[in-house]
């Protein structure tokens, strides 16, 4: 079996090293310090930094204000700025004013954009991050501070604020999309990874467990729902929710049919069973015996890869047979 640390094309699934960087092992052959640290935090689920782009109205100086009132709970929450300063009421349209949105040069954009029939481009790139419940709010906002502060300052122009009106503490951050050096900011995959990391490195530093691994490399099919819809389905109102629900009804009904991304969801268990049993052969082989029974009760309780439809159907059957135990959690 190969001693690589796995990786699916195009998408590191353990980022043992930061990207760029030649090859998963580290000097002379070996695991580093802090591969073998990231090994043992995701196998032992340590929590999971979440960052998420917020995708709707933010190419408008209407919609960046209505946002900043909307994070700032309309004045009830102070904004704190890339200046440190805290601003009271609602101050989203003095502080765009303040980061110059609404200059000549930002218009002629627009006015491009619009006559080549595309979307004007973002004025703002809305940011959340957050931590799972339980995680002290405190330590989130310093961590985001410390983190907005080493990407940001000098450049981008921002502004973040902490909300603890859900169960999860988050902190929602205001990006300018133009740096003041006029570089804009194109927000990819290999982006948000970086951050990811940076987020988690920085609640770490401030003595909270966390980390930052992909969703496949721990064994987890359930994909987040985008924020829309999430709303959505909160008020009962989601046509996508519906959607599954039809679908669902199917499966109860014996109307089984092979959802198209349900052999790629196999093949890339797969894969990830198999880049855990190299890693546990590399521990192996540099003597972290107690590592190595980790990683293998790690692949030992993987559930099985299952597609959103599934899992709904699977929640239903418990519901209506609640004493019918359920497929344990192994792939193999």
């Amino acid at each position: 079996m190969s001693k690589r640390i796995f990786r699916i094309p195009g998408e590191p699934l353990l980022d043992l090293v930061s990207h760029g960087r030649g090859g998963p092992r580290g000097a002379g052959g070996r695991l580093t310090p802090a591969q073998i640290e990231q090994i043992r935090r995701t196998v032992r689920r340590a929590p999971e930094v979440v960052v998420k782009v917020l995708p709707r109205d933010s190419n408008s100086l209407k919609a960046a204000g209505k946002h900043l009132d909307y994070i700032g709970r309309y004045g009830e929450l102070e904004l704190e700025t890339d200046d440190g300063e805290q601003l009271q009421g609602r101050a989203g349209k003095a502080l765009l004013e303040e980061w110059d949105l609404d200059i000549d040069d930002v218009r002629r954009q627009a006015d491009l954009a619009a006559t080549k029939g595309r979307k004007p481009p973002k004025l703002i790139h809305k940011l959340m991050f957050s931590m799972p419940p339980g995680t002290p709010p405190d330590k989130v906002l310093v961590a985001v501070r410390n983190f907005a502060r080493e990407e940001f300052a000098l450049q981008h122009r921002y502004a973040l604020v902490l909300h603890t009106d859900e169960p999860h503490p988050h902190v929602h951050v205001v990006l300018k999309a133009i740096s003041e050096q006029g570089v804009r900011l194109n927000i990819q995959k290999a982006t948000l990874r970086h951050w990811r990391a940076e987020f988690a490195r920085h609640l770490r530093s401030l003595g909270v467990p966390a980390n930052a691994t992909e969703r496949a490399v721990r064994g987890e099919t359930r994909k987040a729902k985008k924020d829309g819809i999430y709303r959505a389905s909160l008020r009962g109102d989601s046509t996508y929710a519906r959607a599954q629900a039809e679908a669902v009804a199917g499966l109860l009904h014996g109307k089984l049919r092979v959802e198209p991304g349900k052999t790629k969801l196999v093949a890339t268990r797969s894969d990830v069973e198999r880049g855990w049993y190299a890693v546990a052969d590399i521990l192996a082989s540099e003597g972290h015996s107690a590592l190595v029974g980790d990683v293998s009760d790690f692949i030992e309780r993987m559930p099985r890869p299952v597609t959103e439809q599934e899992r709904l159907a699977d929640e239903l059957r418990h519901r209506i047979h609640p004493t019918v135990t359920r497929e344990p959690p192994r792939t193999r």
